[in-house]
């Protein structure tokens, strides 16, 4: 029951994706990721990923332009996550860790979905301990739900009167480069190094 809300989100995001592939894939030609696909989503949607405003570790405001600026794997979670969100993100680290060793370059940003516990003090922290070129983000309720919106996530928060609530959320990691906006869609059942394949070869294409 405790997950019941992210697993109906997450059917509601694959149906969501599914119809977008079927509207696009007529253009599937004009796709120069195609190869790298999994997901069949036929080019990157505009209708996911966009403009967002957000606070970093320092406590300053930044823009998606101002955080992106090479490809970037964006996720969703909360840093009092016991076991999803670190486990995600390390794996998303360490693909990032791999692909730098073979001459690529990508960013892991983190983007809270609990912004009452989430301070720029605690995503920096996150970030730092994850390592890497990791990012944190956070931001006000009202920031973080645009974000979350745009990029067709999930996320409720459970009771707060106990101050160790969870939160429910989705659990996929976004490619989104400067130039094409989002690209792909990546599930958590991928290890890092097969991550770190389908990354490759979506930046080797770039």
């Amino acid at each position: 029951m405790i997950r019941l809300y992210a697993i109906l989100a997450t059917v509601v995001l694959a149906v969501g994706l599914g119809a977008m592939w079927l509207l696009t894939r007529g253009a599937g030609s004009d796709d120069k990721y195609a190869q790298c696909r999994t997901s069949q989503i036929a080019g990157g949607s505009a209708t996911i990923g966009g403009p967002f405003e957000l606070i970093n570790a320092k406590g300053e405001t930044v823009t998606d332009a101002d955080v992106i600026t090479e490809p970037t794997l964006v996720y969703f979670g909360y840093t009092f996550c016991p076991d999803v969100c670190p486990l995600d993100m390390s794996r998303n680290v360490e693909a990032s860790d791999i692909l730098t060793e073979r001459g690529q370059s990508m960013t892991p940003l983190f983007i809270s979905v609990d912004p009452d516990r989430d301070t720029p003090e605690v995503v920096g922290d996150f970030a730092f301990n994850l390592g890497g070129k990791t990012v944190g983000l956070t931001g006000t309720p009202e920031q973080v739900k645009s974000a979350s919106q745009a990029y067709k996530t999930y996320y409720k928060a459970h009771d707060k009167s106990d101050e160790y609530y969870l939160v429910d959320h989705s659990t996929f990691s976004y490619l989104v480069t400067p130039e094409d906006g989002f690209v792909e869609f990546f599930d958590r059942n991928a290890s890092a190094e097969q991550l770190a394949d389908q990354l490759g070869c979506f930046l080797e294409k770039m």
